[in-house]
């Protein structure tokens, strides 16, 4: 399975064309699937692209929900709301649609931000604004998250 963990400045253009990085590319060379979902954050109005092997094992698990539950078909309708299958062209771009680029308010600069199995598609300023902290709010993140996994992080 691939592993996004880079942090990458590009532009798009009014069409919703986004210029992949090179490193990003050179990532997905090794990488034999090169189709992709894109759908809208749950938490952000950001996008989240996921590679189709890691999107249906996410499905995989959604649909083990029973359906005849009203909220289980409402977490699933809103789940996949506006959701793309996209490829990369030959010119390394990914389209992304008119009504995804709105939801996440993208113009020109955006960052795409690494999240392990997936990446984000962010407008620049809405990710700064997302990632500022001080350290002692992050201290304490750090600790209610990691702290409890006995993990070693050299730190």
């Amino acid at each position: 399975m691939i592993s996004f963990y880079e942090t990458y400045e590009c532009k798009i253009d009014d069409k919703g064309r986004l210029k992949l990085p090179s490193s990003l590319i050179k990532l997905l060379e090794n990488h034999t699937d090169k189709d992709f979902v894109v759908k809208r954050a749950v938490f952000q109005n950001c996008l989240e692209v996921y590679p189709m092997e890691t999107w249906n094992e996410r499905m995989a698990t959604i649909s083990k929900l029973n359906r005849f539950v009203k909220k289980n078909l409402d977490f699933i309708r809103k789940y996949t709301t506006g959701l793309r299958n996209i490829e990369i062209d030959k010119a390394e771009r990914i389209l992304i649609s008119k009504d995804l680029k709105t939801f996440a308010n993208l113009e020109k600069e955006v960052v795409i931000a690494g999240m392990i199995d997936y990446f984000e598609i962010w407008e620049k300023n809405a990710y700064e604004e997302n990632i500022k902290t001080d350290e002692d709010d992050f201290a304490k993140l750090t600790e209610e998250v990691m702290g409890n996994l006995g993990v070693d992080l050299g730190e």
